[in-house]
């Protein structure tokens, strides 16, 4: 039997300081990703985009566009809960990354109905582990980690009925390298294993991205990786919101991808934070084409 891949867009850029991701799932769609995907052998359908609504303006300044985030993720966590039960692998396009809360929701929930733990690999230049109380922006896009292990606003902790969505023991990052002063408490209570980019440079991406499928896979039916596109280097991929120089090289983060498909223990992805009012004749929206390919299988032979 094929492969199958469903793609869902999410159109959100509620969670961040900036403007332009929710136009990241049409920039993405715009490089032929379905063509890409059909070409190595994958049954792909296109399953569109979740509704997203328009910020009200209220809420609490720690939490911004709270309520709106949590209608999102809820819905995107049903979709991608019956995708998963259904055999897809589903493939999310962001849209600003406190979407994961969703989809990783979704893909724990479908591995509970099987009596199996999910396993998270979080690919991003920052920490994402904020709450509502340390985040000094109020922005979601910095929470989803910690929303995650079950810490910060108990409904984004508690969606779907349970938390945590993973356990820190299965749950890594992977090319950070901005950290806040208040994440690094938080992410020393989690027991999260943090791959910064300093281990990078020192053991090279094929030992740790190796080390971080074995974690992830240690005790679970499979991990999601959630792959932020500023954990590039600008130089690479300009065309996000939140831009930090000395991030992976373009080969780097197809390695990561290439071994997360070797791996066959891949249950879902996302690939966010593409944002085309920042980027340079697509050319980010291209990269992130290319890294979905070859997290589905593209290799050079």
């Amino acid at each position: 039997m094929k492969r199958k891949a469903a793609i869902v867009g999410v159109p959100l850029d509620l969670g961040a300081s900036k403007q332009g991701a929710s136009g990241g799932p049409a920039a993405i769609r715009r490089t032929g990703l379905v063509a890409s995907l059909e070409a190595l052998g994958l049954n792909v359908s296109d399953a569109g985009d979740v509704a997203v609504p328009k910020a009200s303006g209220r809420g609490s300044p720690k939490l911004k566009n709270g309520a709106a985030i949590l209608k999102v993720c809820k819905d995107l966590e049903k979709r991608v809960c019956d995708l998963v039960k259904d055999g897809w692998v589903p493939i999310t396009l962001g849209g600003d990354h406190s979407l994961a809360v969703g989809t990783v929701t979704g893909v724990s929930r479908a591995q509970r109905a099987e009596g199996k733990n999910l396993g998270l690999i979080w690919v991003d230049a920052h920490a994402d582990i904020n709450t509502p109380e340390t985040s000094p922006s109020g922005n979601v896009h910095g929470m989803p980690v910690a929303h995650i292990l079950g810490m910060g606003h108990r409904d984004f902790a508690r969606l779907g009925g349970f938390s945590p969505k993973a356990y820190p023991r299965n749950v890594c990052l992977v090319g950070t390298r901005d950290v806040d002063a208040s994440e690094r408490d938080n992410l020393r209570r989690s027991g999260v294993r943090v791959f910064s980019m300093q281990e990078i440079d020192r053991f090279g991406m094929g030992t740790v991205i190796e080390q971080a499928i074995d974690l992830a896979s240690d005790g679970t039916g499979g991990f999601h990786l959630s792959f932020d596109i500023d954990v590039a280097d600008p130089g690479t991929a300009p065309g996000t919101g939140t831009r930090k120089r000395g991030g992976l090289t373009y080969r780097e983060a197809h390695l990561l991808m290439e071994m997360a498909a070797d791996s066959e223990r891949l249950l879902g992805l996302d690939m966010v934070e593409i944002n085309p009012l920042e980027d340079v004749q697509n050319a980010t929206a291209e990269i992130a084409m290319e890294l979905i390919s070859s997290a589905m299988g593209k290799s050079i032979y």
